[in-house]
């Protein structure tokens, strides 16, 4: 993660108290980018988020699963004689 300070100077620890507040606000987030704009008392933040991948999550015989990598044989199996059900686009 990397900050920038635009239209003053912001001293290191007074940025990084900042970034601590964002990280206790939002704990779930990684910041990419952060910009504080300073203007004479007044300091603006502005961030952007990272790209968080997410797992599919689906239910496969009972199960909310998101791989199978573990299930055993029997479960595998099962999974693979599923029906799989498509969407018709002209229907």
């Amino acid at each position: 993660m990397s900050y920038q300070v635009e239209g003053g100077e912001l001293p290191h620890e007074e940025a990084q108290k900042y970034i601590q507040m964002l990280r206790e606000k939002y704990p779930e987030r990684i910041f990419k980018d952060i910009t504080f704009k300073v203007d004479g008392d007044f300091v603006d933040v502005s961030y952007t988020y990272d790209v968080v991948p997410f797992e599919r999550i689906r239910r496969i015989t009972g199960y909310l699963v998101g791989s199978l990598d573990r299930f055993n044989d029997a479960k595998r199996q099962e999974e693979s004689q599923r029906v799989k059900h498509g969407v018709c686009s002209d229907c």
